[in-house]
């Protein structure tokens, strides 16, 4: 454990004494294992990690846990998209963003002072007094980025990205029923939503289209930054 760990888990014990908190020991043993990971972490694998170093607690207790690390400042609640909630130490004096893999759902933290200022800058532009702030990137990582085709059907693209239009295969009949929606070869469009199921909504230009998932799959795509390439 680092110095700054002991830190932490001293000022956590004499905020406990201070409420005349109860099994203090077994508090102590949460923030100790909290401490002890840089993850983002979930309860459940906080359950698994307690139990990984002998310490075998209720979930409920450890919520509470959680819970009163979030309220004393000690720890951070986040929500990211499509995730569930999760955990991270929360240092004193210290901000950082997150960049979260759509696919693998991985998280990644940075800093960015350039970001930091400019958004002081916008805040003071428009009269506020920022308190706080967080920000969010959602996207691929590398990792997954790497594993994906160059070119994917439509309807294996996901809600945000924007691609461009490779081939369109299925046929002079379906090519033409795209053309007239505007919708050929070299194109970059977005996808607003893609559910997995039914109709895709895209944005082309200023229009909204919805296009089959039959259509879709004979759309072959590539991410707008590898068309770029």
């Amino acid at each position: 454990m680092t110095h700054q760990n002991d830190l932490e888990k001293a000022n956590f014990k004499l905020l406990l004494e201070g409420e005349d908190s109860n099994r203090i020991q077994d508090r102590l043993n949460v923030i100790d294992a909290f401490l002890g990971t840089e993850a983002h972490i979930t309860l459940e694998e906080m359950v698994d990690l307690l139990k990984q170093k002998g310490h075998d607690l209720d979930p409920v207790f450890v919520a509470n846990c959680m819970n009163r690390m979030v309220e004393w400042g000690f720890a951070q609640k986040e929500q990211f998209e499509g995730q569930p909630i999760r955990y991270e130490h929360r240092h004193l004096g210290r901000h950082h963003d997150h960049l979260i893999c759509t696919k693998c759902g991985k998280i990644v933290e940075f800093t960015d002072e350039a970001i930091e200022r400019r958004q002081l800058e916008v805040a003071a532009a428009y009269g506020f007094h920022m308190l706080q702030h967080r920000m969010d990137i959602y996207g691929l990582c590398s990792e997954c980025l790497s594993k994906r085709q160059r070119f994917v059907p439509l309807a294996a693209a996901r809600a945000g990205e924007r691609v461009v239009i490779r081939e369109i295969a299925g046929g002079r009949t379906r090519r033409a029923r795209l053309a007239s929606m505007g919708l050929r070869p070299g194109d970059v469009i977005e996808v607003i939503s893609n559910s997995g199921e039914g109709r895709l909504i895209l944005g082309h230009g200023h229009t909204r289209l919805a296009v089959g998932r039959g259509f879709a799959q004979v759309i072959m795509v590539a991410l707008d930054k590898d068309a770029q390439a």
